[in-house]
């Protein structure tokens, strides 16, 4: 074989390489967030601010269908209730948002450098009036230790977002 050939080969396999290496970190960092987010399961009080006033309301995480499925349940039993059901699609990792206005946003995860943050930005939505009408564009989790975590909701009504920060304590 001509040096030049061997060359052109070697330059190829390295691409090749560093392609599946990429790939294949893309993939594990999507389950290693999936996994992370695992370990919120469990029971949580959530507080926040509302018009002024402190808020507080209960909020749970179970594994469901085989530990496929996160499933976060807020304020359970109430009004106000609204599930959030987390799961990997291929590489990607999704959450699809039940709200209690009655549509359901799907949110894609955007991944960063930080394990401990999985943001996720809407992907599509169903049963959306019109897009001036409430609805839910992004959450982002931050797992600051093992019993202590924060969401961070943004929602859009006629073109203005605004987010909701939950400080969520588990419960022992």
């Amino acid at each position: 074989m001509k040096p030049m050939k061997i060359l052109h080969t070697l330059a190829l396999l390295l691409a090749l390489a560093v392609t599946a290496g990429a790939q294949q970190t893309a993939k594990s960092t999507g389950v290693a967030a999936f996994d992370r987010l695992k370990t919120l399961a469990g029971e949580w009080e959530a507080s926040t601010t509302e018009n002024g006033q402190a808020v507080s309301a209960p909020v749970s995480f179970r594994l469901a269908s085989g530990s496929s499925v996160l499933m976060s349940d807020l304020a359970a039993g109430t009004p106000h209730e609204m599930i959030t059901m987390i799961h990997r699609d291929g590489d990607d990792l999704l959450a699809t948002h039940y709200c209690l206005i009655g549509n359901q946003p799907r949110m894609r995860a955007i991944l960063g450098d930080d394990p401990n943050t999985v943001a996720f930005e809407m992907k599509d939505i169903t049963n959306l009036v019109d897009s001036a009408a409430p609805h839910m564009i992004g959450v982002k989790f931050t797992l600051i230790d093992a019993n202590h975590h924060r969401e961070e909701w943004t929602i859009s009504a006629k073109g203005q977002t605004a987010v909701r920060k939950f400080d969520c304590r588990r419960k022992m």
